[in-house]
C-alpha cells in the first residue's frame, strides 16, 4: 500500500467520536504521531480540531485535518443518519481509505454507525457475509485469540468457518504465529458435543486446510488450548462480559477483605492486575473490523488519549504487516478447499 511519504502510514481519526471527544483525541493523536511512523489525519469539525491542536505543541508533528460539515447525535439510527449525513466525520474518514488518501480509520464513536459506515464505503472482503470482531481473549493465554466477540449472534456453519480464517491470520500476521491451531468452542471436547450449529461447524472444520484440533472447553481458553478459539457472537459476548463481571466482583470482595491487612498502594497494584486481567476489551481499547475490504479500528466510546493512542499504532500494524490482502488470499483459499 503506497503511503503518503513511502514511509508513514496514515491514519484517519474520527476525531469527533467517543466520550472524550475532541480533546482526548486530538491527544491521542499527538501521543501516537510523536512516536513516528505516523500521518494522523484528523476528520471532523476543522475549527474545533485546530483550536484543541492549538492547546499543544504539535506543529511538527505529522498531523493533518479533514473537515467534515455534519454530526451525527446520539440516538440516530445509524443507516439513515449516514444516508442523510454523509459529511460527517465517521463517512468522510472511509472515503479517505477508499479514495487511497489514507490507509485506515480508527473511530471511538458508535459501533454500529462505523460498522455499517465501512460495510457501505469499503465493502466485504470475497466470502464474507458477516464481518467480524474478536482478538485476544485473556492476558493468561496470550497466544489465544476468540472470534466472534459479537457482532454476528446468529450464525451459519459456514460464519463460523470464516471466522477461523480471519482467526489464523492475525494469529500469523499479528502474533506471528507460523501455524496457529484453530479450535471450536463447544460444551465438550468430542467431536459429537456441541448444538447443531457448531457440529455442522464441525463437518466444515475438518475438510478445510486449517490447523483444526477439535473443540475446546471453557477453561480450555486460558490456558491456551487453542491458538484460534471459535464461536458465535452470542456465545463469545456473553463471556466477554462474564469475565469482566467476574473480576469486578472478586476485585470489590479483596477489596474489602484486605482493605485493613495490607497497605493501599499495595491493595491497588492487585486491583489493577486483576481489571487488567478480567477486562481485556478496556485493556486493548477495542478491535479491528475484521472481514471489511480496509484497516478500521472501532475503539470503545470511554476511551482516553492512551488507548486512542494504541489503537492508532495497531491500526498501523495491521496495515504494515498486510493483514487485509492476508485475509483476501487466506478466504479465497478457504472457499476452494471447502468446496472441492
Amino acid at each position: 500500500m503506497v503511503t503518503t511519504n513511502g514511509q508513514s502510514v496514515r491514519v484517519a481519526v474520527d476525531a469527533m467520536g467517543g466520550d472524550y471527544a475532541p480533546q482526548e483525541i486530538v491527544k491521542g493523536a499527538i501521543q501516537a504521531a510523536s512516536e513516528g511512523g505516523i500521518e494522523v489525519i484528523l476528520v471532523g469539525s476543522e475549527d474545533t480540531i485546530h483550536s484543541e491542536l492549538a492547546k499543544h505543541d504539535a506543529s511538527r508533528l505529522l498531523i493533518n485535518v479533514v473537515n467534515a460539515s455534519e454530526v451525527i447525535r446520539d440516538g440516530e439510527s445509524p443507516v439513515a443518519a449516514l444516508r442523510h449525513k454523509p459529511d460527517a466525520s465517521v463517512p468522510v474518514a472511509m472515503r479517505l481509505v477508499k479514495e487511497n488518501k489514507a490507509d485506515a480509520v480508527v473511530s471511538m464513536g458508535h459501533t454500529g454507525m462505523v460498522m455499517v459506515s465501512a460495510v457501505e464505503t469499503l465493502g466485504r472482503l470475497p466470502g464474507i457475509k458477516r464481518p467480524a470482531v474478536g482478538g485476544l481473549c485473556f492476558p493468561t493465554g496470550p497466544n489465544t485469540v476468540m472470534f466472534d466477540m459479537g457482532s454476528n449472534v446468529d450464525c451459519k456453519p459456514h460464519d463460523l468457518l470464516n471466522f477461523a480464517v480471519i482467526g489464523s491470520a492475525y494469529a500469523r500476521k499479528m502474533q506471528n504465529i507460523s501455524n496457529p491451531t484453530v479450535a471450536l468452542l463447544s460444551n465438550g471436547a468430542e467431536e459429537g458435543k456441541g448444538n447443531k450449529l457448531t457440529k455442522e461447524a464441525y463437518q466444515l472444520f475438518k475438510q478445510s486446510d486449517l490447523n483444526f484440533i477439535g473443540n475446546v472447553e471453557g477453561h480450555d481458553i486460558t490456558r491456551g488450548s487453542a491458538n484460534v478459539i471459535v464461536c458465535d457472537g452470542f456465545t463469545g459476548n456473553v463471556l466477554v462480559k462474564f469475565c469482566e463481571g467476574l473480576g469486578d466482583l472478586i476485585i470489590k470482595r479483596l477489596n474489602g477483605t484486605l482493605d485493613k491487612r495490607l497497605p493501599k498502594e499495595d491493595l491497588d497494584a492487585i486491583s489493577n492486575e486483576l481489571f487488567n486481567l478480567t477486562h481485556i476489551a478496556d485493556v486493548n481499547g477495542g478491535g479491528l473490523i475484521y472481514g471489511v475490504d480496509g484497516v478500521v479500528w472501532i475503539g470503545h466510546g470511554r476511551s482516553k488519549a492512551p488507548q486512542l493512542a494504541m489503537s492508532i499504532h495497531q491500526a498501523k500494524l495491521a496495515v504494515e504487516r498486510k493483514l487485509i490482502e492476508t485475509l483476501r488470499e487466506e478466504l479465497a483459499k478457504m472457499e476452494k478447499s471447502v468446496s472441492q
